[in-house]
């Protein structure tokens, strides 16, 4: 009997040290599809890009050259030698120039937005974690970049930026395909705007990351973030600023990426931590930060970064540029004080936490009105997204009941959605710098509920197929209480 029983015994206790592969098999073939993708997919696309694109460029322009020496007789008929003359010299600027002041800003400008994602958000986010889990975090931030840069190199790029359909682009850039050193978009290589593109594509998943923190299977999260950048981040990206839906129909004003980034990233965050559930104590145990000085670090290297992010935005090294800047600064500034200030009167005292996060509200706030808005606007949309943000951090979440790790909705989609629907009022006249008033609200509207409708479904669906691979996206219950950290990674933070 006694043989028999501690068989028994040997199989009750088997299944439990193999849950972790069996419930989450992705873990080893998630990995080798990514490297076999990388290594072999985009190179086989991209030979084919090679003959048409290489010499293209001085092909296609000796081509179009011709035929413009061609038709020019046909065209000609009426002759009018000064409009011989215009077309003569319209011919001799049709080529795209570079320029080197929007250039040397635009690869800075890159290099910010870069910043923002890592190490920015990644201290920032880490901080607001509790100690067990801070590495789980940084890498989940830093493996968001590597991700995303193969994915807007492999397909993404295309899919977002070319063709004109109204809710997807096509894949006539796929592996960039037709992009060399000599491409250029507007007055800068096309290789730099196409960078400084993907630095948003890296860092609009990443926001994700703060609302399923301390709780989410890492193979989990990289499916989910792959489908969710593929079927939400590209489409929302080509009906904004891609020419499509929002754009041609509503005429959405959506200068940095409020709509884009920030609404669709806080709402994908929403219906993730609700999907998730709470973590494991959460809300009777304290779960304070761990770091509050890398929370602090981390939202002034967003501070810095986001100039990168709406100045940028203009492509060029201008005075919209210049506005976007300094309304960038002023917004955040007044979103951190009137933080400041409601917290320290409702609650007795400033924390540094609250400033930090009221300065990113202001920054999310302001980035869709960055490009139209004056100092005073700036000022307005500042103190609204503080005061909302506030609320929606503090009141309402524990009113509803769902646990948003880091605030993504209550300060990146609500904050997003008070910057989106402000940008419908305030404007400036770029030449004479006067603020006015106007009522364009409708298309703003209708962009915000599109983006909400859009990323909220297809974030609910790549969180079900994503729990289909890996036998569900949350982690047990021993791995939270041992913390993420160990339980993904192997790894502590700290040695103490």
């Amino acid at each position: 009997m006694k043989p028999f029983v501690s068989e028994l015994m040997k199989r009750a206790t088997k299944p439990s040290n193999q849950s972790l592969n069996e419930k989450d098999p992705m873990k080893k073939l998630f990995p080798i599809l990514m490297i076999l993708l990388a290594l072999f997919a985009g190179p086989l696309i991209g030979q084919d890009a090679e003959q048409p694109t290489d010499a293209p460029n001085t092909a296609n322009t000796e081509e179009s050259a011709k035929t413009t020496d061609e038709e020019a007789p046909a065209d000609s008929e009426s002759t009018d030698p000064t409009e011989t003359e215009a077309e003569e010299g319209e011919s001799e600027e049709a080529p795209a120039a570079i320029d080197s002041g929007d250039t040397a800003w635009m690869i800075v400008a890159t290099a910010l937005v870069l910043m923002m994602t890592i190490p920015g958000l990644s201290l920032f986010y880490g901080g607001l974690a509790r100690r067990k889990n801070v590495l789980s975090v940084l890498v989940q931030c830093f493996a968001c970049t590597a991700l995303m840069t193969l994915l807007w190199t492999i397909y993404g790029y295309s899919v977002a930026s070319s063709g004109d359909g109204q809710f997807f682009g096509d894949f006539a850039k796929v592996c960039l395909k037709g992009v060399g050193v000599d491409t250029v978009s507007g007055t800068i290589p096309e290789s730099v705007y196409f960078t400084f593109q993907m630095t948003f594509a890296i860092i609009t998943p990443a926001l994700i990351v703060g609302a399923f923190a301390e709780r989410m299977k890492f193979s989990a999260v990289l499916i989910f973030l792959t489908l969710w950048f593929t079927f939400s981040y590209l489409p929302v990206w080509h009906m904004v600023w891609g020419g499509g839906y929002l754009a041609e129909k509503w005429h959405a004003i959506d200068f940095a990426g409020g709509t884009v980034v920030h609404i669709n990233a806080g709402i994908a965050g929403l219906v993730a931590c609700i999907v998730l559930g709470k973590r494991e104590g959460y809300p009777k145990s304290p779960m304070p930060p761990h770091n509050v000085p890398f929370v602090l670090i981390g939202a002034a290297l967003l501070w810095v970064g986001w100039f990168g992010f709406n100045a940028g935005s203009e492509l060029a090294a201008d005075g919209v540029a210049g506005m976007a800047q300094l309304v960038t600064q002023v917004a955040t500034a007044t979103a951190a004080f009137v933080w400041m200030m409601t917290e320290w009167i409702l609650r007795g005292k400033p924390t540094a936490v609250g400033i930090a996060t009221g300065a990113v509200a202001g920054l999310v706030a302001i980035t869709p009105a960055s490009g139209t808005v004056g100092p005073m606007g700036s000022i307005a949309i500042g103190a609204a997204a503080a005061l909302v943000c506030y609320w929606t951090a503090t009141s309402l979440k524990h009113k509803l009941g769902y646990d948003d790790s880091f605030d993504v909705f209550g300060v990146h989609g609500v904050g997003g959605i008070v910057g989106a629907l402000l940008t419908g009022l305030f404007f400036i006249k770029a030449d004479t710098g006067a603020e006015y008033i106007e009522n364009n609200l409708k298309g703003q509207i209708v962009s915000v509920i599109v983006t909400i409708i859009w990323s909220g479904v297809v974030s609910y669906i790549a969180l079900k197929i994503a729990g289909v691979f890996c036998g569900g996206i949350r982690s047990t219950e021993d791995e939270e209480i041992q913390g993420l950290d160990v339980a993904d990674h192997g790894e502590e933070g700290y040695q103490l």
